[in-house]
């Protein structure tokens, strides 16, 4: 057995060696063959690269929404009935979350650690002396939300309970807000004004980057929501009002869910066959969504792809029939001189197949630099995966086997004296 794997590794030297002089005498038939798999690799690699990115950009921002995170909304993410169809008109009478539900839900609630009120006033400017910002999101929130929501400080604190139970105009701040309003980074102290109210500046978030799910803190302006009651009506759809309620250690997703549910139906007093009048999100929901989402999207990006590798494949093929008739003279000369037919198959197999893997090599390296150039200028982390890498070095090797696989069985079969005749 030995022998015979030695003898395969010899036959297989000698037939790269005949294949890499094969190519290099034909170096302008060459380029012209390894751009039509170039092509391909590059397309369908980029496709499945840039699906990569999304998806981890998009399952990155999902998760920071919380996996133990219960969303209670007047809205839900997805239809509650599992189906297609959003049926808005049934979600639209639904009564808005309140405040007071929420109080009396922490009386209730025993499988939950926190609880937070949540309201959005968006599209707003904000002033701070000559300066000011358009399109930023005021985040009206009740104490317990950095329990819930991370927020990691650059600059100053958090509020207190006494300060945000008292409703004082106090506010803290993201990246944008503060590179937009004090460059010099020396926010905390200062004052914004929104909407004709001044509000002191106690502390700075980090900055986050942007979120798919809009849930960076980058361009928010964090006020606690009793002071939010002077800037806007919080019993209306357009502050789009909801609570956050994070599960205690060790509770599952499913207990707090059931939990909530059962305390919601009783501070609403409904009825054992009423329906729920609101909604309970969590991240799994968006998690099981996406699932579908970039399965129409491999199969787009298969589609998309294989036809680019499909016009590379066939021009290898094309090169290969031109490459085994050049050679025929040769051909018969190898096996008057004793060559097997499967050592003649092997030559030209390998030949495809070096030229395939070698276009896919440039074709990833194309895909590398693309990578790298949209990196840098999009705030989206785009890599060339080792399985992407590893997928276009197979899909290469494969075209090449099915590209060259009938031309090298031409060539084998040939009669030698026929094939010592031709010119």
């Amino acid at each position: 057995m030995i022998t015979n794997f030695w003898l395969f590794i010899r036959l297989f030297r000698e037939s790269f060696l005949f294949a890499f002089e094969a190519l290099r005498v034909n170096l302008l038939r060459t380029i012209l063959s390894l751009l039509g798999i170039t092509i391909g690799i590059f397309a369908i690699i980029s496709i499945f690269t840039a699906i990569d990115a999304l998806e981890t950009k998009i399952r990155s921002d999902v998760a920071s929404l919380g996996n133990n995170v219960i969303y209670i909304q007047k809205w839900p993410w997805v239809p509650e009935d599992g189906g297609d169809e959003y049926p808005w008109w049934k979600y639209m009478n639904r009564p808005l979350p309140a405040i007071k539900e929420m109080t009396e839900m922490q009386r209730k609630a025993e499988t939950a650690e926190a609880f937070s009120y949540v309201a959005t006033i968006g599209n707003q400017t904000i002033k701070s002396g000559s300066s000011s910002i358009e399109n930023a999101l005021v985040l009206c929130v009740s104490h317990q939300y950095n329990r819930i929501k991370t927020l990691d400080l650059k600059d100053g604190r958090y509020f207190t309970e006494n300060e945000s139970n008292s409703g004082k105009a106090l506010a803290l701040i993201g990246a944008d807000v503060e590179s937009g309003l004090f460059p010099k980074g020396d926010a905390v102290g200062k004052t914004v004004t929104i909407r004709g109210f001044k509000i002191n500046i106690i502390g700075v978030v980090k900055k986050e980057g942007s979120s798919m799910v809009g849930n960076s803190s980058d361009n928010q302006i964090i006020v606690p929501v009793n002071f939010a009651r002077n800037l806007v009506n919080l019993r209306s759809d357009n502050v789009d009002p909801y609570f956050m309620v994070k599960a205690s250690p060790g509770i599952s997703t499913v207990e707090l869910r059931d939990d909530i549910r059962g305390d919601m139906r009783s501070i609403r007093k409904l009825k054992p066959r009423e329906e729920d009048d609101f909604a309970l999100n969590e991240t799994s929901l968006l998690s099981n969504s996406l699932k579908d989402m970039f399965h129409v999207l491999t199969i787009v990006g298969w589609i998309l792809g294989g036809l680019s590798i499909l016009v590379g494949g066939f021009s290898i093929a094309n090169i290969m029939f031109v490459s085994v008739r050049e050679r025929t003279s040769i051909i018969g000369v190898q096996k008057s001189l004793g060559s097997k037919n499967y050592f003649i198959l092997l030559q030209f197999l390998v030949e495809a197949v070096v030229l395939c893997i070698f276009g896919g090599m440039i074709g990833l390296f194309l895909v590398w630099l693309l990578a790298q150039a949209a990196s840098a200028i999009a705030d989206f982390d785009f890599a060339l995966t080792f399985g992407n890498i590893t997928m276009g070095l197979m899909i290469s090797a494969a075209i090449g086997i099915i590209s060259g696989i009938i031309p090298a069985l031409r060539a084998a079969q040939m009669n030698p004296v026929d094939a010592i005749r031709a010119t």
